[in-house]
């Protein structure tokens, strides 16, 4: 488990690794900039610009800019997820069931557990049941973003296991969203939405890549999921799920060069961890903490405690049990030049549920004190979650750069070091 992937794949994933982790700083800014305009003199005015209305009245698109940003915006996320969850497991080095087993398996564990912590923990509160899913998904950039400061050298192996970790239990999260938070269905536009949904694929598969034929197609389906009441982002994991990864064997196949995929999540990644993350981080994040008597009643909120306790001790330790069920039944080890310690490390840092968590957080309580103790809650536990994985990491900081310079070293060009090779 957890071995080394072939160096096409490792160069890629360093390439998603860089952009998320940029988005990752961007994201970290926005929230900082949210909490500190909500406590500052000046809340009145964040509250004036997170509920400015603004779009048609006549399409029901009328919408408050928080809104926008979290139906609208998060939808590029997720279509970015589903280009590359499709390609990890069409193209990548999950397509190996062997390889795949390990990430999903802990996803799902990371899933399960931290439901059952949050359901343990709130039982007896009224409505609390609402929100057992906030802390079941991990925040790929937010994470990244702590990456990039305690681990240079994490090997490549556990960057991989982490991000497709995030992104399946991303692309859980958007199931559960789109199923379990789905008050008030109108089957007629969703049906609708097949047909925009229908000519995208098609123009896709047909290798078709003009903004003015796509980009339209994928408004009209973003719409009418909005206006079907599932909420709007399960449109951008649907399209991103539409989209081609392998090249056609007209265009040279496989072998001819990254596939349309590819150069789809080269164009909107930046626009999703640069632009989109950050956004909703700033409308979403801004909570008003009411100082002592406000961290107080947060605390004695079993909704609150039961979010942190699911994303800082659940998370890790689903992550980690299902790791192990896989080791102790199908017989696989962990690399040698690993230990569980590691696991652990990349366990916690999946207790970062910053995004997705907040999302939920807004879809399960809407606005008010249990909607501000969640938000409270989902950042001190982001916060907590990141400086255990720190500490945790460092203490295999030397192991680390040992396989780091294993990994980088180049043995194929005739005995040429690798540092030459690069220039």
């Amino acid at each position: 488990m957890l071995g080394r992937g072939t160096w096409p794949e490792a160069g890629r994933i360093a390439e998603v690794l860089r952009a998320e982790t940029v988005g990752g700083a961007l994201l970290l800014a926005g929230a900082v900039v949210a909490v500190a305009w909500a406590n500052s003199p000046w809340a009145s005015s964040y509250a004036a610009v997170r509920d400015f209305g603004i779009g048609p009245e006549a399409l029901h698109l009328h919408l408050s800019l928080a809104t926008w940003a979290a139906d609208g915006l998060l939808a590029i996320f997720f279509f970015v997820a589903g280009l590359e969850l499709k390609r990890e497991f069409v193209a990548g080095d999950l397509r190996d069931p062997r390889r795949a087993a390990v990430p999903v398996a802990a996803a799902c564990g990371g899933v399960i557990l931290p439901a059952l912590v949050f359901l343990t923990v709130a039982r007896g509160t009224p409505g609390a049941a609402e929100g057992w899913a906030i802390p079941t998904a991990t925040d790929i950039a937010f994470a990244l973003a702590v990456l990039a400061v305690l681990g240079r050298f994490l090997p490549a192996a556990l960057r991989t296991f982490l991000l497709t970790l995030a992104v399946v239990d991303d692309l859980i999260a958007i199931v559960i969203i789109a199923v379990v938070y789905t008050a008030d269905l109108s089957p007629m536009p969703l049906l609708a939405a097949l047909i925009p949904l229908g000519l995208f694929t098609l123009l896709v598969q047909r290798r078709i890549r003009s903004w003015w034929l796509l980009l339209p197609l994928a408004a009209a389906t973003w719409i009418l999921v909005h206006a079907s009441g599932v909420h709007a982002t399960v449109a951008g994991i649907l399209l991103g799920f539409a989209v081609p990864v392998l090249r056609s064997r007209k265009a040279g196949g496989p072998e001819a060069g990254p596939g349309l995929a590819e150069h789809f999540e080269h164009r909107f990644r930046p626009l999703s961890a640069g632009v989109a993350v950050p956004l909703f981080a700033l409308m979403s994040a801004g909570v008003a903490v009411g100082g002592v008597a406000g961290l107080r009643s947060t605390v004695s909120d079993p909704v609150a405690l039961g979010v942190f306790a699911g994303l800082v001790l659940g998370k890790p330790a689903g992550v980690m049990l299902a790791t192990w069920l896989v080791s102790r039944f199908t017989h696989a080890d962990l690399d040698t030049d690993l230990s569980w310690l590691d696991v652990l490390g990349l366990s916690l840092l999946a207790g970062i549920g910053f995004t997705v968590s907040l999302l939920i957080g807004e879809l399960a309580f809407g606005t008010g004190e249990t909607a501000d103790h969640v938000k409270i809650a989902v950042l001190a536990a982001s916060l907590t979650a990141s400086l255990l994985a720190a500490i945790v990491l460092r203490l295999r900081n030397r192991a680390y750069r040992r396989i780091h310079e294993e990994e980088t070293r180049d043995d194929d060009h005739d005995g040429i070091p690798d540092i030459y090779q690069r220039g």
